[in-house]
């Protein structure tokens, strides 16, 4: 009861601090709440919620999701996995009466604190569960090969390698002779033997067989243990959701979606009715073709027949899989989630078959922001590349889905390492290509009874009140929600459409493989050094919107007044990277459009068709199309300008943007990655007679000072390296102007008669200490270089003599974030780059700077496993450090924690117009 009672207390005093935070905020700029749009449940952030060993009850979700709700996020999404040690009796079994219970709970808590609650399908992933029988259990082509010579009787039983684990149907036995001439001796095999005497040539058979990957549930939850699942068939999947239909019929309360994972489904180039499907898609029998399909050597016959061989697994994907899926969720009033990544298939197409596509960052990204910290020691090497991102909003811009997500901070930084400020750049470089919805990765269901750190999930940054980041996160959720509440206003402003070759990936040898998948985490095999990647690049470094587009979609492409119009929007231009193959009919489409008025700039030209069906008339064919309408490779620039589309200069400046049209306004939001301030006039590409500015960490709006130069309209903006701006091309009438500020000079540096106190965190509380010089507090004893938690400096200072119109406060290095008040006054949050807050005017006389500071987790953690605590009793993997082996932060050195300084108050001079 202790517990309860002293987690309402905690909670309602954070609620007063975060309202009168709020209020105090909310002062700086009245005027202009009008440009914000609402912020709802949708456009705040939400977290992945492990529950591990699904050991929940009603209490402790209570707890979390108030928790949740109270530092700003919007939802989460529940992915029941693997158990703490010595837990086994709380644990629930997947889709029990009780494990029920406690998720209709939590869908009816979460209603009633405004919170929305996403499900994965299943547990750990990818789907599968002890529902899943071996017949629809994921499948791979098992072969055996014999060799036979002519007039020798061959009488044996036909079976796969006896190395083979898993059970395996014989679904083909197939004899080709010399000449590759080819019999299909299937029928023949009587009882599993084949009594066969070939004549007039030797022969090789190809026995196929249906076999099984035998890949378990990965992370599985209790009860949800089993088979991964056959993602090729509608009929495993129709099987595979029916204990869904009886639990969803159950609940009381509203899922929003249902969540996929990222494919990892490993080996499965194969399904039951492959065959039938493949001569319904690709138009010939396949069988005849098994030893192209098979072979190992480069050949351009075999590289066709397996390109028709994997486009086939994309189809099947798509539309006996994910599209099913989507339908199945709709119709039971919910949507769907889909990270499609890893997929053996066209990522634009299966990204979009979802409600909501989702994309993912694993590890950490450069960033040459001024003060960024990024230590070797703590990081894994990220796969957030802005062209692989852009495949899932492309994918939603296209097709018309308002929501992009993405599985955001995975692997960051070590555990217990991550600030605040180091995640604001990865989620900016989200936002700017396209997301728009961001989850967390993540946060762990952990009850009280776990003690300090409680249960933590093995790759996450753990967003969790036991993790110190938690302190300051609402400052991170704020500003995300402020972002998130403008990128989901309106429609994306891309006028862009580049096209996908893809089938350049498909109709090459890759190994020899069948099933090759198009992952995050191997971008040099399938895209760093393509020309659409070149291209892709070229269009966005020059300041171009873009989207990608698949042939399924260029097929759905109609020309209006002269734009290219999708399910999702209408574009000015659609760029043709240099590509080797491309399908007659997609040519025929691009030449279609472009005779119906659409500009069609190509800046190289295909050779042939891929695949193998008729390919040589079909070549001929398209050889002909290109001759006769005179097709040829043109300058990019030339060509988009002649579209009447025209680059975002702005750019130039170093600014990154996305840019949104909502009604007659256009919305930009840029963000500065660079290692220097913008201090400028930038360029705009369209014309406005009046600018806004907002600021997303503040909420601080005005009108800004603009020119008009050669016809174009210029906005003053000054934003710092780290920060970024919102701009709105309308601006409603009574919004005041923006602030500019000039600082006057280097300021005064306030480095001595610093008062520091430890106010909560643990193991212990050290004693207060007074500072003359600003240095880590791990150096002032045993007990604080084991602290992580909340310290408070204090110090006063008389206002200087200069003569100001404002004050900023710069903190210098801070470890890692910090509360400000002035004169009792809450000032703001300083958590990321370049840690500095306007003060406004100071009082005359003295002023007294109040600075609550709160580090990181880590070197309690270190303390913890130094006394040799244990607390890593986990199931499964348990707990790994960011390169997967066994974590051990005793061998740590203590992490810099406090205010490391210099603290600076720098005068100002204001201008507005």
């Amino acid at each position: 009861m202790r517990f309860y009672v002293n987690s309402f207390i905690y909670i309602m005093s954070f609620v007063l601090v975060l309202s009168c935070k709020s209020q105090e905020a909310k002062d700086f700029s009245d005027s202009g709440e009008v440009l914000w749009p609402e912020v709802h449940n949708t456009t705040k952030p939400w977290t992945r919620w492990w529950w591990m060993g699904s050991a929940v009850d009603k209490p402790n979700l209570k707890a979390h999701l108030v928790a949740f709700q109270e530092a700003g996020l919007g939802g989460v999404e529940i992915t029941p996995i693997y158990g703490a040690k010595g837990e086994e009796a709380h644990f629930l079994d997947h889709l029990s009466p009780k494990w029920l219970e406690m998720l209709d709970y939590t869908l009816r808590t979460a209603d009633s604190l405004g919170l929305g609650v996403d499900l994965v399908l299943g547990t750990g992933w990818p789907y599968g569960g002890p529902q899943v029988e071996q017949e629809y259990a994921a499948t791979k082509l098992v072969v055996q090969q014999y060799q036979l010579k002519s007039g020798e009787p061959f009488n044996q039983e036909i079976l796969p390698d006896s190395k083979e684990k898993q059970p395996a149907t014989l679904t083909a036995l197939l004899a080709y002779d010399s000449d590759e001439k080819f019999t299909d001796l299937t029928g023949k095999v009587i009882e599993g033997r084949l009594n066969w005497t070939p004549q007039d040539s030797d022969y090789r058979l190809y026995a196929l067989f249906t076999g099984k990957t035998g890949q378990q549930v990965k992370r599985s939850a209790p009860g949800g243990a089993g088979y991964t699942l056959d993602h090729y068939s509608t009929e495993a999947f129709e099987d595979y959701v029916q204990p869904y239909d009886s639990a969803f019929a159950e609940l009381k309360g509203k899922l929003r979606a249902i969540f996929n994972d990222s494919y990892e489904v490993y080996g499965t180039d194969f399904t039951p009715k492959f065959f039938e499907y493949f001569k319904e898609y690709r138009g010939y029998d396949l069988k005849p073709y098994i030893p192209l399909v098979l072979s190992k050597t480069d050949t351009d016959l075999g590289n066709r027949v397996k390109s028709d061989y994997r486009e086939t697994l994309s189809d099947l994907l798509l539309h006996r899989f994910d599209e099913p899926w989507t339908d199945w969720a709709n119709k039971h009033g919910f949507k769907t989630k889909l990270q499609a990544h890893g997929s053996p298939g066209n990522l634009i197409d299966l990204y979009a078959s979802a409600d909501i596509p989702e994309c993912e960052t694993f590890g950490s990204m450069p960033y040459d922001i001024a003060g960024f910290r990024r230590e070797a020691e703590n990081i894994r090497t990220g796969d957030a590349d802005p062209v692989m991102l852009k495949f899932s909003s492309s994918a939603g811009h296209i097709a018309g889905k308002p929501l992009i997500s993405s599985e955001t901070f995975t692997w960051l930084r070590e555990h217990f390492k991550t600030a605040l400020s180091q995640t604001k750049p990865e989620a900016e470089e989200l936002l700017l290509n396209g997301v728009n919805h961001i989850f967390l990765h993540g946060s762990t269901y952990s009850p009280e009874r776990a003690g300090w750190p409680g249960w933590k999930f093995y790759a996450s940054v753990n967003f969790s009140p036991k993790n110190s980041i938690w302190e300051d996160a609402p400052a991170l959720f704020s500003y995300l929600a402020n972002v998130q509440s403008v990128l989901q206003e309106g429609q994306p402003d891309n006028e862009t459409l580049l096209y996908w070759p893809i089938y350049d990936q498909y109709n090459s040898f890759k190994g020899g493989q069948l099933f090759f998948q198009f992952k995050i985490h191997s971008l040099n095999e399938w895209l760093l050094d393509t020309p659409f990647y070149a291209t892709t690049n070229e269009l966005m470094q020059k300041g171009y919107g873009v989207d990608f587009l698949s042939d399924d979609f260029l097929a759905k492409a109609k020309v209006v007044n002269g734009k290219i119009v999708l399910p999702g929007g209408s574009y000015k231009s659609l760029v043709v990277p240099d590509c080797e193959f491309m399908p007659l009919a997609t040519l025929q489409k691009l030449v279609a459009l472009k005779d119906a008025g659409a500009s069609v700039i190509f800046t190289g030209l295909p050779e042939g068709v891929p695949g193998f069906f008729e390919y040589k008339q079909q070549t001929e064919a398209l050889q002909n199309l290109i001759a006769q309408n005179k097709l040829s490779g043109v300058d990019l620039d030339s060509g988009l300008n002649a579209a009447g589309v025209y680059p975002e200069r702005l750019v130039e400046s170093g600014l990154k943007f996305i840019r949104r049209s909502a009604g007659d306004s256009k919305i930009y939001y840029l963000v500065n990655h660079t290692s220097k301030a913008v201090d400028q006039f930038i360029p705009l590409a369209v014309a406005a007679d009046e600018v806004a500015l907002l600021d997303p960490l503040n909420r601080k709006t005005g009108r800004a000072i603009t020119r008009t130069v050669n016809g174009k309209t210029e906005v003053k903006v000054q934003i710092a390296s780290g920060d970024a701006l919102i701009l709105k091309t309308q601006v409603p009438e009574g919004i005041k102007p923006w602030t500019y500020t000039e600082p006057l000079d280097e300021g005064l540096v306030l480095d001595q008669d610093w008062q520091l106190t430890f106010e909560k965190g643990g193991p212990v509380l050290p004693k207060a200490a007074a500072l003359n010089t600003l240095k880590s507090w791990t150096t002032l004893g045993e007990d604080a270089e084991h602290f992580s938690g909340t310290a408070v400096y204090t110090t006063s200072f008389k206002k200087p003599t200069t003569s100001a119109d404002s004050w900023r406060l710069s903190l210098g290095d801070v470890r890692e974030s910090a509360e400000v008040w002035l004169n009792n006054a809450y000032v703001g949050t300083a958590w990321s780059v370049p840690y500095q807050l306007d003060l406004g005017p100071l009082k005359s006389g003295t002023n007294t700077l109040k600075i609550k500071v709160t580090n990181l987790a880590a070197n309690r953690i270190r303390a913890k496993e130094l006394r040799g605590e244990e607390w890593k009793n986990f199931y499964e993997i348990n707990m790994v450090n960011k390169d997967y082996k066994a974590f051990d932060a005793s061998v740590w050195e203590p992490t810099p924690s406090g205010l490391l300084g210099p603290v600076r108050l720098i005068p100002l001079t204001t201008e507005t117009h």
